[in-house]
């Protein structure tokens, strides 16, 4: 919503995306979760987005055994809105997604609007060495895969979790996922105000161009009215000139290892909370003020961090 002048910080600590081979400080372990996610809490993220990994070879995992080391640890040392991710990686199922938002009910889930490409294996022309059997197939096998989230997998993630008063971190990497949103929003089943977080520059969605950023605002616009709140995420490089770009349009924004490995050109973030502080020189450079976890809850009329399940 272009009035609201406290700008939503959310950061998604590891993701499923990149590989631990792509970068040392990739968080892969419940410690080294659990230290990213309070680290991005006190650099001012108010939301932190979570996927959970084998500890050992770093592969993405979403069994509810392992969220639970750091779901609690995370909670007792922030107040920060942890938001449990539904997406998963590509490679999964939607029953293995929903587990672990069904089992802890969060304040906030991630909800992915549509099936699509889902493009990982150019990183292979930059990464060649690979210390897990896993890695290189997860990435080459990203040609021939299709990211599935049908009509009746987002009814199932929207169906189960509301029950739990959890609400979504709705993720749209291109235009027809707003007019998906627009299509349950009809059916009833989200109601507002919706968070909706624009994605650009994945290979498969919406590209990374100022004018696909403007359009995907626009039609949100267009769709939603005052309804929701925006927010936006650039893929690798383009992370933060997308992110300065929603600011100044009236937006909220999203960084974090998941989404890209680096803090400049050629240089790798060393957390993720050196991504958070270059996201809060943005918005403070604009004359604009940092959200706190408290002022993203009263926005998104979250149900607080005393109604879940961890």
């Amino acid at each position: 919503m272009a009035k609201n002048r406290k700008v939503i910080i959310t950061c998604a600590v590891t993701g499923a995306i990149h590989t631990p081979s792509m970068s040392p400080y990739l968080p892969v372990t419940a410690d080294e979760i659990i230290d990213a996610a309070v680290g991005a809490a006190e650099a001012g993220a108010a939301l932190v987005h979570v996927h959970a990994r084998n500890p050992v070879t770093g592969q993405p995992d979403q069994s509810p055994a392992a969220f639970e080391p750091f779901l609690k640890v995370i909670k007792q040392r922030s107040n920060a809105v942890i938001n449990i991710t539904t997406g998963g990686a590509p490679t999964m199922g939607i029953e293995e997604r929903l587990g672990p938002c069904a089992h802890f009910k969060p304040e906030v889930a991630s909800l992915n609007m549509g099936s699509m490409n889902f493009g990982l294996y150019p990183m292979l022309n930059r990464f060649k060495d690979f210390k897990h059997e896993w890695e290189r197939p997860y990435l080459e096998g990203s040609k021939d895969r299709i990211f599935k989230n049908t009509f009746q997998d987002i009814e199932n993630i929207l169906t189960t979790c509301a029950e739990n008063g959890t609400r979504f971190e709705i993720e749209c990497y291109d235009i027809g996922h707003l007019y998906t949103l627009a299509h349950f929003v009809d059916k009833g089943l989200v109601k507002p105000p919706f968070f909706v977080q624009s994605v650009f520059g994945i290979l498969g969605g919406i590209g990374p161009h100022p004018e696909d950023v403007i359009h995907m605002k626009r039609t949100a616009d267009r769709l939603f009215g005052d309804q929701y709140h925006w927010s936006v995420l650039g893929a690798g490089r383009h992370q933060l000139p997308i992110a300065a770009m929603a600011v100044s349009m009236g937006g909220n924004l999203r960084v974090g290892l998941e989404d890209s490995l680096w803090l400049g050109p050629g240089q790798l973030a060393k957390s993720n909370a050196d991504q958070v502080r270059a996201a809060r020189m943005i918005i403070e450079g604009l004359g604009l003020e940092v959200a706190t976890p408290e002022d993203a809850r009263e926005e998104l009329q979250l149900k607080g961090a005393d109604k879940v399940n961890f």
